[in-house]
């Protein structure tokens, strides 16, 4: 039985919605109070037991590798300025048995293709995807989840949630059978189907595990919506010979590839954050009148 130790970071593409933002800078590096989208989807993986990150950039994404590299000038004047506790975090942001592996993609031709392109580095093994703009706040993490739920089913597995009827044209969609608590066996996946056909409004979100079989079909299949390589078209191949399982993940996302849902993670994780949540609330609070939260009893 082989376990999940690597993870896939598609993150090659342009962030169009937070031009000019993403001009010069790739959307996974906007931050969340104090930490980019990319290091909380990398901490994801790291707490679910991975040890590879394989990061899919293109040619303005620079900025993911310089994130994860060590910043010796930095570590240096931090520690000059006595500032020890910021160095620490700078040197632990993850495990220090973590690898990092990228790989320049060529063409964004979407989801699929950008899969496809860590076939080298995955060989004949299962491994989880990572959206880093699909920010999911679990406890445990969802990556630890989906992982767990493989060891037991040794099959793939996408992350779903319900999403609004009038939603399902802006997702993957699948038609399942409830075989346990947040569990259903896949009968058919569509890519962003009309609301009037849409099998179900069970949507899938940006957390997959996937067995290596994947790749065979992410080699076959032909541009579909959007004249992409879709993943979700090769899933759909593959359930013709293997299960795939759907998993209502136990976690609050939030879509950061939206400005609403990135605004919204921002307050959320405000509110949480050890540094600033106090003054944070009070601020609220005074902008918008609302009522103080009562003293706990």
């Amino acid at each position: 039985m082989k376990k999940v130790t690597k993870a896939v970071f598609p993150a090659a593409g342009m962030g169009t919605r937070f031009l000019p933002a993403t001009k010069a800078n790739p959307k996974e590096m906007l931050p969340i109070v104090d930490k980019p989208l990319i290091q909380y989807a990398a901490e994801e993986a790291a707490a679910a037991g991975i040890t590879d990150l394989i990061f899919i950039i293109g040619r303005t994404k620079r900025a993911i590798a310089d994130h994860f590299d060590k910043a010796y000038e930095l570590e240096v004047e931090l520690e000059t300025r006595g500032k020890l506790q910021a160095l620490e975090d700078l040197r632990n942001m993850l495990p220090v048995n973590i690898s990092y592996i990228y790989i320049r993609q060529a063409e964004a031709l979407g989801l699929g293709h950008a899969v496809l392109c860590a076939q080298p580095a995955i060989n004949d093994e299962p491994f989880a995807v990572l959206l880093a703009d699909d920010l999911i706040d679990g406890k445990p993490g969802v990556t630890k989840q989906m992982c767990e739920m493989y060891n037991y089913y040794q099959c793939s597995l996408v992350g779903v949630q319900n999403v609004a009827p009038e939603e399902t044209a802006s997702y993957g969609i699948v038609a399942a059978e409830p075989m346990a608590p947040r569990l259903s066996r896949i009968t058919q996946i569509v890519e962003k189907p009309a609301p009037a056909v849409a099998p179900s409004t069970l949507g899938v979100v940006g957390r997959y595990v996937l067995t290596p079989r994947i790749f065979h079909h992410l080699r076959r299949i032909e541009r579909g919506a959007g004249g992409e390589l879709q993943l979700t078209d090769a899933i759909a191949d593959l359930l013709k010979e293997q299960q795939v399982l759907a998993y209502e993940f136990d976690g609050k996302r939030y879509d950061c590839g939206t400005k609403l849902g990135y605004l919204e993670a921002t307050v959320e994780y405000a509110l949480q954050h050890p540094e600033v949540s106090g003054e944070f609330l009070a601020y609220l609070e005074r902008r918008f009148c609302l009522p103080c939260r009562p003293e706990p009893t």
